[in-house]
């Protein structure tokens, strides 16, 4: 159980980080294209779009995996395969819908957003643009829970490549081809990149169609072996799924909505405290675009995580099986950790000649960047935590826990926007993510009956690790600094791949020869080691 739970990790972490990753290097050529008006554009329609396809989506993709993963510990195969049966249409029209309601709420969401009077027709527009994707995204999703129940990660990462790949391809190209040769506007190119989100999605769900050819004689395969004791009506599947898609919504929207609290109180608090619009207009695009595209990067991990952690801790519950979902929750915390930290801190370390490489040199993207890596942290434990309480049958914590972190986001935003101006609003997104972590970690102890003693010690040992690779990162830093400038992007480069690489290859040694790597992902490293001659 421990070896196939590593390897749907690593095939959906793969799979994600790389969609992540060329999701975040287009940004290079799409801000060069668009400019920062064109990045605002683009955040004031992709935070509702966000929020939009999480509901439409219902949490599909991880409730339908808990559930056919559930029946199918059952044995009960064919109670999988009537939901997806008639999940394909239930989904069809839930798209649709979605996408009705977005296009036509687009005047009041652009209005919520206060982009300013004379910008109102282009944020209206280009939310219409991107809402077309509810239409096929939530049709896709159902396929990806599908697969990811029967514990098959692959067409999921695939298909999550190949999406963000076509996107990405039709973004650059529309907002080329309409700004330099059709002589459009950048709200035309911005509506054409926003509207490659449906493109992307067409080439995903192909892949997915794909993948279910060639499965299918496998998958009926399985209908062959159930056991067929349980009869069970659609009223009664959709009532179980609602019950484990609700929370599931509030964790695929907790993100979104956190930005979309900045979305309409950020402008409107900074220009309160003398900042003019135009500057207020451009830390929005710094916060909620350029700096989060960034951000998100490490946590990429924490949702594959989650998709693979949800139907192997339900099946370890359904069975009863407290060791071995003890020691899943053991790995999981600690590769977690392990990974993230220290890409969060070489993140915030390496700010300026980050943002300086995929933007611009800007005092401001530095400061924002700077502040804001630290948070992928909270939002990866958010997520890792919140997937365990789906597990565990106590979804219902999640509702609360997200609704008291939002509320501490809403209560102190303003406030400590006008204290520490952008910074703040960064700060209150990290104590409200931190206060529902809390919640999340106390429902799990109390539930679960899980121990965290061997988590805290290990955690505190990769902390020791992450300074040391700190220490040893900052020195680098200062040093290249005397003679390169990060202020030009090619020196930017350079600083990052040799600041990183030396923080890196620090800790990575540490891990090793602590033993602390062989522990948490086992044969791969040693047989990596005795590949490399290392000794153990």
């Amino acid at each position: 159980m421990q070896s196939k739970l590593l390897r749907g990790t690593f095939i959906l972490t793969f799979g994600t980080i790389l969609s992540k990753v060329i999701g975040l290097i287009y940004v290079i050529p799409f801000y060069q294209i668009v400019g920062k008006y064109g990045t605002q554009l683009y955040s004031y329609s992709y935070v509702p779009y966000t929020i939009f396809i999480s509901v439409a989506t219902a949490g599909v993709p991880l409730a339908v995996s808990k559930f056919i993963s559930k029946y199918n510990a059952l044995e009960e195969y064919a109670v999988g395969r009537k939901l997806f049966k008639s999940g394909i249409v239930v989904m069809l029209f839930t798209g649709i819908a979605a996408f009705l309601v977005m296009y036509s709420a687009a005047p009041l969401l652009a209005e919520m957003s206060h982009p300013g009077k004379k910008d109102m027709a282009s944020v209206i527009t280009v939310i219409r643009a991107v809402s077309f994707a509810l239409i096929v995204v939530p049709f896709m999703s159902l396929i990806r829970g599908y697969f990811q129940g029967h514990q098959s990660m692959g067409p999921s990462a695939v298909s999550q490549v190949v999406e963000q790949i076509v996107r990405i391809i039709f973004t650059l190209a529309g907002a080329y081809v309409v700004l330099k040769f059709l002589n459009g506007t950048i709200v035309s190119a911005v509506s054409v990149a926003t509207f490659a989100a449906f493109i992307g999605a067409i080439g995903g769900l192909i892949v997915l169609f794909w993948y279910w050819y060639k499965r299918k004689p496998y998958l009926d395969q399985l209908l062959d072996h159930d056991k067929g004791t349980i009869d069970i009506s659609l009223k009664e599947i959709y009532k179980e799924i609602f019950i484990y898609a609700a929370p599931f919504v509030f964790v695929g929207i907790a993100n979104p909505l956190f930005q979309f609290i900045d979305q309409i109180t950020l402008t409107r608090a900074l220009t309160d405290i003398g900042l003019n619009k135009k500057l207020a207009d451009v830390a929005f695009g710094i916060l909620n675009f350029e700096s989060h595209k960034i951000v998100i990067i490490p946590v990429s991990l924490a949702t594959a995580f989650s998709l693979t952690l949800v139907p192997s801790i339900t099946k370890a519950f359904v069975e009863n099986d407290r060791q071995s979902m003890n020691r899943q929750l053991n790995q999981t915390f600690q590769v977690l950790l392990y990974l993230t930290l220290p890409a969060a801190i070489g993140l915030s370390l390496l700010a300026e000649p980050v943002y300086t490489a995929f933007y611009e040199h800007d005092a401001l993207g530095t400061q924002v960047l700077g502040a804001y890596a630290p948070v992928a942290i909270l939002f990866s434990l958010y997520a890792v935590t919140a997937a365990i309480l789906q597990g565990i049958n106590e979804q219902r914590f999640t509702i609360l826990s997200l609704l008291v972190g939002l509320l501490v986001k809403l209560a102190l935003n303003i406030p400590l926007i006008k204290m520490f101006e952008t910074r703040g609003a960064v700060l209150a997104t990290a104590l409200g993510y931190t206060v529902a972590i809390i919640i999340n970690l106390i429902v799990i102890k109390t539930f679960s009956r899980y121990q965290f003693r061997l988590v805290w010690r290990r955690s505190l040992l990769i902390v020791i690790f992450a300074g040391l690779m700190w220490a040893g990162t900052e020195i680098v830093y200062k040093f290249l600094l005397l003679f390169l400038s990060p202020a030009s992007k090619g020196q930017s480069v350079l600083i990052i791949l040799v600041s990183a690489g030396a923080g890196a290859g620090i800790y990575f040694f540490l891990g090793l020869k602590s033993g602390l790597v062989d522990r948490l992902f086992g044969d791969r490293v040693v047989r990596l080691k005795q590949k490399l001659r290392l000794r153990t």
